[in-house]
């Protein structure tokens, strides 16, 4: 993942300077080549000579060879690389990076590069926890800086606590990680798709309806990883208190007929679609016009089909890629199967009211993958790492 990457550490005035080394060593191993800038205050912590021989390169600490004159250009240091990298990231460096002083080589490279940034905070627990460093740690993170997480344990000062600068091989790891996503962000480029999300309202008479307890959650993981993997998405949720993902344009609907219209006319010009939501089978046969009065009587609703939208999709779909959704309560495999015989889909994602932690409302989901060769279950975890391997499923399909 990095060979023939350009990336610049950078190493700030902090205690944690000593771990740039093996971080250096890292890097360079997996094949990135590597410019050191370092702080003149960085030169108290780690020697530059050290720097050098383990990136193969001299060490960039002032705008000027005093010796000769030659001019370290941060414009051309920021059009190089492929990351910038500051590790370890002190509070000062961090407030400088936030407000926009470019004081010493490092931040003025920060200033033009046009590279991804990573910076791993390191300071003592009350110097990160301060208001301060926690406002700046989030406007860079608005800015698309990427925040590689200080751990807890014992700091230089003696104290217990959050601050301590990753390890480099953690560090590596999420450098990785970035790379990976930045991969990713354009594999999907020129794709359309369509994705339903959240509950549909079936109304009783203008205060009552009939609904389900969807929230959008996993739909709206799912629109936002096609988007983020450069796929034009369309969007189709019923009621929902989520945000829109960035880079998805949005369709408001109530009904399952509103979602049914809404989705055969998206369908048209899609790549592909998700069938996320969880759209009500029945309808009401006819809405009052007035609110329904109670009485001492029962009543009865009589209900309607309501139109099949994955089905009328599958019948449309020729070589697109059709996923569909299956949440079950018993006989969760043969339910899906025959929703993935029944629909034409490519493949269903099943998940079951009785695993803990899947399902409606929550944060997390457990699921299997169904195709027409294979069924592969997942451990628990996140919704939006549930969408990741549903995308990445997708993408082989495409492929």
């Amino acid at each position: 993942m990095l060979q023939g990457k350009h990336i610049i550490l950078g190493i700030t005035g902090s205690i944690a300077a000593y771990k740039a080394a093996m971080l250096c060593r890292l890097l360079v191993k997996e094949g990135a080549e590597v410019r050191v800038i370092m702080t003149p205050l960085a030169k108290q912590f780690i020697t530059p000579l050290t720097m050098a021989t383990l990136s193969k390169h001299p060490i960039l600490v002032e705008f000027f060879n005093p010796e000769n004159g030659e001019w370290n250009s941060h414009v051309s240091l920021g059009e190089w690389a492929d990351m910038l990298l500051i590790a370890p990231a002190t509070a000062n460096t961090l407030a400088k990076m936030t407000t926009g002083i470019a004081d010493n080589l490092l931040l003025t490279t920060y200033l033009s590069a046009r590279s991804k940034v990573a910076v791993a905070p390191a300071m003592d627990l009350d110097m990160y926890a301060h208001i301060t460093t926690q406002q700046n740690l989030a406007t860079l993170a608005e800015r698309g800086v990427a925040i590689i997480e200080p751990a807890a344990g014992e700091l230089a000062s003696g104290l217990v606590g959050k601050g301590r600068m990753a390890e480099p091989e953690e560090i590596v790891e999420q450098v990785k990680a970035i790379f990976a996503e930045q991969q990713r962000a354009k594999s999907l480029s020129g794709k359309r798709y369509i994705v339903t999300a959240g509950a549909t309202i079936e109304p009783i008479d203008p205060v009552r309806y009939i609904t389900n307890h969807s929230t959008g959650k996993m739909g709206y993981a799912i629109a936002e990883e096609l988007a983020k993997r450069g796929a034009e998405v369309k969007l189709i949720s019923g009621r929902t208190s989520l945000a829109t993902p960035a880079g998805v344009e949005r369709i408001d609907v109530l009904s399952a007929e509103d979602m049914y219209n809404a989705a055969v006319v998206e369908w048209q010009e899609a790549d592909g679609g998700v069938m996320c939501a969880a759209v009500a089978d029945y309808t009401p046969k006819s809405v009052a016009d007035k609110k329904l009065k109670k009485s001492d009587d029962d009543m009865s609703i009589e209900l309607v089909r309501t139109k099949d939208i994955a089905r009328s999709l599958g019948e449309q779909k020729g070589e697109r890629v059709l996923v569909g959704f299956a949440l079950e309560t018993d006989n969760e495999s043969a339910n899906a199967e025959g929703k993935l015989k029944r629909k034409n889909f490519d493949f269903v994602v099943l998940n079951s009211l009785r695993d803990e932690g899947a399902g409606f409302r929550g944060d997390t989901n457990k699921v299997t993958i169904l195709d027409a060769q294979s069924a592969v279950e997942h451990p628990l975890m996140s919704k939006s790492e549930v969408a990741t391997i549903i995308v990445d499923k997708i993408e082989s399909l495409n492929k």
